[in-house]
């Protein structure tokens, strides 16, 4: 499912006084922004510019965009899944496969020569 737009209903807006510089206007008007996404819980607070107007656009824009990014790590995350697998059920080689299990005898026969002979 891609993203390309937010619905409306799922979103918590709120609106807090500002701080740091724009003067009169930052401390009289509410311009930080805060928009909640309600289903995946995601929060972006914006508060770049003196107008409410402007900080609402751009929490708006961060929190697509911040979707889109999740949705991207979940495809990326089942993808490497499904390599892993498919990495793992994969036959090996003939020429791999000889050597794994001349590697196995020899080991074998280094642990028997360790045994006690009987006398």
């Amino acid at each position: 499912m891609k993203i390309t737009a937010l619905n409306e209903a799922e979103l918590e807006e709120s609106f807090t006084r500002a701080s740091g510089p724009g003067g009169q206007n930052v401390n009289k008007v509410a311009t930080r922004v805060s928009l909640r996404h309600l289903p995946t819980n995601i929060c972006v607070t914006v508060q770049d510019s003196r107008s409410q107007a402007m900080n609402r656009q751009l929490a708006r824009e961060r929190l697509l965009a911040a979707l889109q990014q999740r949705e991207r790590q979940a495809e990326a995350a089942a993808q490497q899944k499904r390599e892993k697998l498919r990495r793992q059920h994969a036959k090996r080689p003939a020429g791999v496969k000889r050597r794994m299990v001349e590697g196995k005898r020899h080991r074998s026969s280094i642990k028997r020569e360790r045994r006690r002979t009987e006398d």
